[in-house]
């Protein structure tokens, strides 16, 4: 597993949220309540694109279909999506925020 800086937490104030690339991976990476999450950015029901969905509750609404997935584990929660999103480990250093990726 190797670590990559991919932002500074200047780059996400509280209620953020954007796509990020790196290790060719397009990552969604949210800044809720104080914590920074990461999970793959792509739906795993047709592709939306997670970083434009809405939060809530350390959740994110897919802005295409509606699947819910959570920020923390990359669980799919409901309908229509049924396969879970890779979910990464965030490692904040001062700040500077990381992303393990293997």
């Amino acid at each position: 597993m190797a670590l990559h800086k991919v932002a500074t937490t200047k780059d996400f104030p509280p209620g953020s949220a954007r796509e990020i690339r790196v290790a060719g991976r397009s990552i969604a990476v949210f800044s809720v309540e104080g914590t920074i999450h990461a999970i793959d950015n792509e739906c795993t029901h047709d592709g939306g694109p997670l970083s434009e969905g809405v939060v809530s509750d350390a959740c994110v609404i897919c802005p295409w279909h509606g699947a819910e997935f959570d920020l923390r584990t990359g669980k799919a929660l409901t309908p229509p999506a049924v396969e879970d999103v890779r979910s990464y480990r965030v490692v904040v250093s001062g700040d500077d925020i990381s992303l393990e990726i293997d």
